[in-house]
């Protein structure tokens, strides 16, 4: 996919993470500009959802710098919600308030954090739903949805926020194998119109056909990072072989 690359969104310098004695993540360096789209990929235990957490600061790294969108992120309350609303999330598990419909999930965000109407919220919330191909079910409650519908939701509600940068940790790993295609070609779609996106995942179809650049992990460090042809046909880390060889069975 051609992508015309433009200003940094998301810049990532010398970051470091540890969890006591533990290094989880070192020497982090990655540069996102707006409408790229970066598929995070590597085994489990790799550093890859840690780093993406420290992006929002739902982890907090301890060396190093994040800026997006020009921002700084600190432990500062005032600056990590700013740098949240421009930067939407999309989780394994939903995280959805079950005892509230589908819509009023949806239109939550935008009226508490950005001071938009309820009409408005209303206006987007429906929108967004349209966009996913789950209208119909605005009136229904989470739990009345499939997983896959409600990782469909999940994904409406950070749009709803109209951010910047969306980041996905591995949004199909708990759907049932019949319910990641919808998922995934909701993403396709997001990435065709030219939303910038890092993404976690093992979705290795996904990545060839989306990503700009596929950035490979191991042990909490960037081990490779290139565009999906060269990584897929030839990988130059015994690590990213080793590891495409046991994902993809060659």
């Amino acid at each position: 996919m051609n992508t015309v690359i433009s200003k940094p969104l998301v810049e990532i310098s010398g970051m470091c993470k540890w969890y006591g004695d533990f290094s989880a993540l070192h020497d982090i360096n990655l540069t996102v500009s707006e409408g790229e789209k970066v598929v995070v990929c590597g085994p489990s235990g790799s550093g890859k959802s840690t780093m993406i957490r420290c992006i929002n600061q739902l982890e907090a790294h301890q060396k190093g710098q994040i800026v997006v969108d020009g921002m700084e992120v600190t432990p500062d309350m005032k600056n990590i919600t700013e740098i949240r609303r421009e930067v939407g999330m999309v989780f394994q598990s939903f995280n959805l308030f079950p005892h509230m419909t589908i819509l009023d999930n949806l239109v939550l965000g935008p009226m508490r954090n950005r001071g938009t109407s309820k009409s408005h919220a209303t206006e987007l919330a429906m929108h967004y739903l349209n966009r996913v191909h789950i209208a119909e079910q605005a009136d229904k409650y989470p739990l009345q949805l499939s997983g896959g519908q409600q990782q469909r939701v999940a994904i409406a509600r950070s749009l709803c926020m109209k951010p910047k940068i969306m980041l996905f940790d591995e949004p199909t790993s708990a759907l049932d194998p019949e319910m990641i295609a919808g998922v995934l070609d909701v993403m396709i779609e997001l990435a065709e119109e030219g939303m910038t996106m890092i993404v976690v995942t093992h979705e290795m179809g996904f990545a060839r056909k989306v990503a700009d650049r596929v950035v490979f992990m191991d042990e909490g460090e960037i081990i490779e990072v290139a565009d999906p042809e060269s990584f897929f046909s030839n990988p130059q880390s015994d690590r990213a072989k080793l590891f495409l060889s046991q994902l993809l069975g060659h």
